[in-house]
């Protein structure tokens, strides 16, 4: 098969991934091969390439939003069966035994495996997957439309909830690439106001597309206070901003896997009065599983820019120069 390997982490613009043949894996007992359509693009694909995350499996496919349809099945899986279309996210493997996968909060797991990251993801034609860990894609959703769901929307669904934002109240979003664009289509559905805060003028006129009362650049003050706040962009200097935007009781949620330095906080401008700062990590299957009923009855729409698989060093490049409006995807088959 063809996949996109990456060898040693370097800066995205010198083209680290390599287009190689690789042999087509084999599931295991309780795995199924998913012969891949589509995968979506992150910025956490772009933390893997360029080092940004601590070390892991190296030489590595990345990819963690891939979109398929199931080949071949491993001994004892029951609840898949070739043909069914599902999808692989970040998160693929738990211990099953510990505090929090006992408690379920498997995204808090000391021993998780995450596509692309421990094992190979979907920069590439075929990818393995623990039948606990496909999704099923609902069909409202094309293979292009889906992708970009697994990570930027699941994540932008759970910062949703960490934020603490209740239907009908102010939400700020600050960055507003793919997740963002997903998450406001969810919080518009719950009655919320949204303020869009980019550097992007192209990013901010989607979020008036998309319904947002008010936009405008990363650091600048809302007219009234938020509630909440979900911070997508990676940049640590948006907390002191984004906490002093809500008011009184309000929580920021900081959505990324990797994030620039935050500055030092000011007790009593930035967090006195109850406000709470909250970081997201991974998801867990079950809010995967919510997040897709909702956004099959949204239903969700997504904006999507496609590459070819060949051309995922330039999609990656992309990305970080903040030049894909919406979500990018690599086309596979």
């Amino acid at each position: 098969m063809n996949a996109m390997i990456l060898k040693q982490d370097a800066d995205v613009g010198t083209g680290p991934l390599q287009l190689r043949e690789m042999p087509i894996p084999q599931p295991g007992p309780g795995q199924v091969r998913v012969k891949i359509s589509v995968c979506g693009i992150c910025r956490t694909d772009l933390h893997v390439v360029e080092g940004e995350l601590p070390m892991s499996t190296r030489p590595i496919i990345p990819g963690h939003q891939t979109v398929g349809v199931v080949d071949k099945i491993g001994v004892g899986v029951t609840t898949l069966q070739e043909g069914d279309r599902v999808g692989i996210a970040w998160l693929q493997g738990t211990c099953e035994d510990c505090e929090y996968c006992q408690s379920g909060r498997e995204n808090l797991c000391y021993r998780p495996t995450f596509s692309g990251y421990h094992v190979h993801g979907g920069f590439a034609e075929y990818a393995l997957v623990s039948e606990k860990f496909a999704y099923p894609i609902p069909s409202a959703f094309s293979d292009e439309e889906a992708a970009p769901l697994l990570c930027a929307g699941i994540i932008g669904y759970r910062a949703l909830h960490r934020s603490n934002i209740q239907p009908g109240q102010r939400l700020g979003l600050y960055g507003f690439g793919a997740s963002a664009h997903i998450t406001i289509q969810i919080a518009r559905h719950w009655g919320c106001s949204v303020y869009v805060f980019s550097h992007r003028e192209e990013h901010r006129e989607l979020g008036r597309q998309l319904g947002a009362v008010w936009v405008g650049n990363s650091t600048d003050s809302p007219p009234e206070k938020l509630h909440s706040a979900i911070i997508f962009a990676p940049v640590g200097d948006l907390v002191p901003p984004a906490l002093q935007a809500v008011g009184r009781g309000g929580t920021v949620a900081v959505a990324g896997i990797h994030m620039s330095a935050i500055p030092s906080l000011d007790y009593a401008r930035d967090l006195f009065q109850e406000r709470t700062l909250q970081s997201v990590t991974a998801n867990t299957r079950q809010d995967g599983l919510d997040f897709f009923r909702v956004a099959a009855e949204i239903p969700i729409r997504t904006h999507t820019q496609a590459f070819p698989l060949e051309k995922a060093n330039l999609a990656l490049q992309e990305l970080k120069a903040g030049n894909i409006t919406g979500a990018g995807v690599l086309r596979i088959h």
